[in-house]
């Protein structure tokens, strides 16, 4: 979800992605700080923190007037965040028994199966996208990611795919929704706006496609 190199830290990557994803801002406050930090003491993957963000802005996105950033400050996205957050411990507490043994899905297999039972929705609902979906049944979600940015990467891709196959008159309106002007979005650096445009791609094939629930 992030472009910031390797080496990043936690802090760094989730104000790198909340500020793109809020198309605006340059630094966090001291508050918004204070609740990263506490998200980082909890040792959980970024991706898991992102998500969180990620869908708080999705809902606000519709809400918001044009010009104003999408979200106010990382508080607004705290009660999704803490409940990815809490899904995700839940899930981890047995990642180190066998599959036998373990009595419940990881977060990562619980999400992977999610995704597909969504494209096997819109398999049904958009005919035309079916050998569509059937390809990425079959190719990027052959297997089940064993991490959450694993999971990141098959979600992305496959939305991404997705929009490529619609056509040319359903596509282009998604692409110009998605599309982040103002004076923000200049102050903006090259990697934070692909970072945001991306995002808003995503959000609007998903809204597209009636699969805001992923």
């Amino acid at each position: 979800m992030s472009l910031l190199p390797e080496s990043a830290s936690f802090e760094e990557l989730v104000q790198d992605y909340f500020l793109a994803v809020r198309g605006a801002g340059l630094m966090l406050s001291a508050l918004d700080t204070e609740l990263l930090n506490s998200w980082a003491r909890l040792g959980v993957p970024f991706q898991v923190v992102a998500r969180g963000i990620a869908r708080s802005a999705e809902k606000a996105l519709w809400d918001a007037r044009p010009g104003e950033p999408v979200l106010r400050n990382l508080r607004a996205c705290r009660r999704q965040v803490d409940a990815e957050i809490k899904k995700y411990l839940a899930r981890s507490a047995g990642a180190g028994q066998t599959e036998s043994e373990r009595r419940s899905p990881t977060w990562e297999e619980t999400r992977h199966a999610r995704l597909r039972a969504t494209l096997e929705r819109i398999s049904e609902q958009w005919p035309t996208l079916a050998p569509t979906v059937e390809e990425l049944q079959g190719r990027v979600l052959a297997t089940v990611p064993e991490e959450p940015s694993q999971f990141d990467a098959q979600e992305t891709r496959v939305f991404l795919a997705l929009l490529r196959a619609l056509p040319f008159a359903q596509r282009m309106p998604l692409w110009r929704a998605a599309r982040l002007e103002g004076a923000d979005a200049q102050a903006m650096s090259p990697r934070s706006r692909r970072l945001s445009r991306r995002f808003r791609v995503l959000v609007q094939v998903r809204r597209h496609l009636g699969a805001v629930d992923t």
